[in-house]
């Protein structure tokens, strides 16, 4: 039996893209999770927990880290996957030449500014980021730096707010349950 859904194609290019792009890299948990599992828990909050189907959102999550983690440039992502997700990932990629405090400040100024897209991708990431810290924190993070990192996350998102009413209360869950120390639900 075919699968047809209209911008599968297109996904599926981009998971392919996205998982040569990242293949030798690892997430900073003790297990050190290959870091594509990044982005296909991305398109899985999106697809499967808030029921987005737009390809230009779920591409874009796939593809948000490649700009700023890997040789990847927004002229090699316009040329494969077009403008619309090559804005999207720009607005969603930090400026690595700054430094982290910097970055992470300008993300949460610049979050109610981006496109709706972008913040939906920014959702995305936020609850996928916070869940991994409940479940698996990188071993050398205390506590206190666990909770440092998801307040900023609150920060961001409380500046998206209004976007997605789902979204939101997958991070709401995600956050609480983080702060308490519990794994939270999925």
């Amino acid at each position: 039996m075919a699968i047809s859904h209209p911008g599968l194609n297109e996904v599926t290019a981009a998971l392919q893209f996205a998982a040569r792009k990242h293949r030798q890299q690892r997430r900073k948990d003790a297990d050190q999770t290959p870091y594509i599992n990044h982005p296909i828990a991305l398109l899985n909050i999106l697809v499967n927990e808030a029921q987005i189907s737009d390809a230009v959102v779920l591409i874009s999550a796939l593809l948000h880290d490649t700009v700023e983690d890997t040789d990847t440039t927004l002229t090699e992502i316009a040329d494969q996957f077009g403008e619309a997700v090559a804005t999207v990932v720009d607005q969603v990629t930090d400026d690595k030449s700054l430094p982290k405090a910097t970055r992470k400040q300008l993300q949460v100024e610049h979050a109610a500014t981006v496109s709706d897209r972008a913040k939906l991708v920014k959702l995305a990431d936020k609850i996928a980021n916070i869940r991994d810290i409940a479940i698996a924190p990188p071993p050398d993070w205390s506590p206190e730096r666990q909770r440092e990192y998801c307040d900023w996350g609150k920060r961001v998102v409380d500046q998206m707010r209004g976007t997605h009413t789902g979204l939101e209360t997958l991070f709401d869950a995600a956050y609480a349950a983080a702060i308490a120390g519990n794994a939270p639900a999925r």
